[in-house]
Formats: C-alpha cells, structure tokens, sequence
C-alpha cells in the first residue's frame, strides 16, 4: 500500500493534509482534536501581539450556493479578521498543544504590522512554545490592509522581501510566506520571498469578493448594519485559480516546498495540487462545511488514487504534471508537428512513411 507520509523541511508530515489557518485552529480545544482525528498538520488561526486592534463583526460569512436542486455551496465568502484572543493565551495554548501531541505538527501563523521589532518579538516568543514552522500570513485581504498587514504586505515583492529576511533572521525553525492571490502575476512575491531564505510558500489565501447583493434589501452581503465590504473567497470554485497559482509558482521556484490550498475537499482535489508541485495541501472551507473528520475520507482517497497510479510516495506525485504546461505558441508548434506526424513523414530514402505502409500492407497482401 502507498506511504502518504512525506518529509517537508526536515519536517515528518504522516500525511499531506493540513487543517489551513482559520476557524479549524482557532483554540487549543479544537487543536488537539484535530490531531486526533489524523490531520497531518494544522495551521493555527493567525495571531499577532496586541489583539485588542482586533474587532469582528457579526455577520461575517456569506455561501454562494448552486441554484441547481440541492443548493450545495460553490463559494464562500468571510470577513473575518485574525485571532481576537490574547496573544499570552495562545502562547500558552500552543505550548499545551505540543506537550500533549509532540508526534504532530503545528504550524503557528502569525501577523504583524511593518516593524522589524514586532516580527522579531512574536517570533522569538511564540517559537518557544515548541511550535513545528512558521507560516507568515502576508495575504489577508480585508480587514488589515489599512494597518499595512496582510495582503498590503504581499502585493508588494519588496515588502515580502524584506518581512521574509527578519523572519529568518530570528526564527530557528522553518518559515513558509504565505502568498495573495490578489495580485496578477503570483511569481513576483514568491521570488521574493525564496530570495530572502524562505524554506517554503504557501498559496493562495482568499480572493478578494462580494458574495452578492440581497435583492430584498438592495444591500450588499454579509450586512452589517446595512453596510458591507469586500471579503475573502474561498471554496470549491476557487480551486481553478489556486492551481494555477501553485503551477506558477512551483514552476518558477523549483525545490522549494508549497504548501497548496484554496477549494479542497476531496482526495482527487489534493491530488491536482499535488501533481500541480505542492507538497502539502491546506483544506479550511471544506473541513469547516463538511466537518473535520473529512480526513479519513481524504487519507482513504489519497491511497487509493496513488495505488490506482502506481505511486508509492507522495514525492513521487509532486510536480509530476508541471512539464506538460507550455505557451500558447509552444501548442500551436506541438500540434502542427503531431498533425506532420500522423500525414506522414519522410524517411533516409526520402519515401513518406505513409507510402512505407502502403507498401509493407501490399507485401503481406501478396
């Protein structure tokens, strides 16, 4: 039987999936839960040092859902904010979590704003804790930019750049740049960010949305007090775009570990990021819409896909489809060939291979 287990930055993973930042890690309860169930990693919602600047709102989700029969949710909309717990309570948590599950791997992510004493403070502090990695949470599209955190660090490469070089300055364990997907060319911020010694990148985060409009009311969606703003989107039918992000990037960064995610909820999903150069796969909205215990089904899949492929290790599969990505001018020449190819070409005696059949069906004939 396949081994779904794989080694990412010295980092024993016992299989690919990982609980994403977000609702799933908001507390240590829910952690160690998690763990128990099997995941092979968890991403801890994002904190940063002072969580009085952190204020929620209520409503703060939207679904989009199908208008065919069953009205199952195609997309899903948040503009909820990172954690709004005292950072000394998840200090401690994270610590607790570790001690009770040392075997597993948490990941914490973190935030700060765009002061090199502030990332050096939350990382010295929370790597004490005993967590595994670090995923720096550059992507947050609402809610933060305007403090010049999250997303409005991540569109911009020299930003990345430099946040990425702090982190490694003072971490002692490995760090992933988590990348926006609100930016038109993925590649930029991920070549910064492995420039300044990231270990890995993780991609995408939301993608910034409006869910729609209530045609009773005339206002847009989730309504706070009649008001709204543009949120992140997430699920099934934003995995297109995420993987072609993780192709991006695992294309233009070769070696370097990613961590996909972005509309998984099952092992034939996590397998195309796979295929597309992750070597990981995060999964929030699906573990949150259809419960946290969709591991076993992601674990049983998994397995079964790489028996069905003839893969025995999960390295095997990573990137394995990125050489079949060319430009639109690399298929246009494939094609003429292939279509040369299949009229006929000519051999050293100059007689076209088509006319070498004729010939040889003529022989046998006779």
């Amino acid at each position: 039987m396949a081994d779904i287990g794989i080694d990412v930055c010295g980092i024993r993973f016992p299989n690919p999936f990982v609980l994403a930042s977000g609702p799933p890690g908001t507390n240590a309860k829910v952690i160690k839960r998690s763990f128990s169930l099997g995941w092979g990693g968890i991403v801890c919602k994002t904190i940063s040092l002072d969580n009085s600047k952190v204020i929620n709102v209520v409503p703060r989700y939207g679904k989009l859902k199908s208008r065919h029969e069953g009205h199952e949710v195609i997309g899903f909309q948040n503009i909820e904010l990172i954690s709004d717990r005292p950072f000394d309570v998840w200090l401690e948590e994270l610590a607790d979590c570790k001690e009770a599950h040392p075997d597993n791997v948490l990941i914490a992510s973190i935030m700060e704003e765009y002061r090199e004493e502030a990332w050096q403070e939350i990382i010295e502090r929370t790597q004490e804790t005993g967590v595994d990695a670090f995923e720096l949470n550059l992507s947050c599209p609402h809610g933060l930019p305007e403090r010049k955190m999250g997303a409005a660090m991540g569109e911009n490469p020299e930003i990345v750049e430099e946040i990425v070089r702090w982190a490694k300055k003072y971490s002692k364990i490995p760090v992933w740049a988590k990348m926006t997907p609100n930016i038109t060319d993925p590649k930029a911020p991920a070549l910064a960010a492995v420039s300044a010694g990231a270990d890995g990148i993780s991609a995408i985060n939301t993608i910034l949305c409006i869910i729609g409009v209530n045609l009773k009311t005339l206002r847009p969606m989730p309504t706070v007090e009649g008001y709204s703003e543009p949120g992140g989107y997430s699920g099934p039918a934003v995995r297109p775009i995420a993987l072609r992000h993780v192709m991006e990037i695992g294309r233009a960064c070769p070696g370097v570990p990613v961590s996909g995610m972005g509309g998984v909820e099952t092992a034939e999903d996590a397998l195309q990021f796979l295929l597309l150069g992750a070597s990981t796969v995060q999964v929030c909205t699906g573990a949150m819409l259809r419960g946290y215990e969709i591991i076993s089904e992601l674990c049983e899949g998994l397995v079964a896909l790489m028996d069905e492929h003839g893969f025995d290790t999960v390295e095997e599969m990573v990137g394995k489809s990125l050489p079949f990505f060319d430009t639109h001018a690399g298929l246009v020449a494939k094609q003429q060939e292939a279509k040369r190819a299949k009229a006929g070409t000519t051999n050293r005696d100059g007689m076209w291979q088509g006319d070498i059949a004729k010939e040889t069906q003529s022989l046998v004939g006779d």
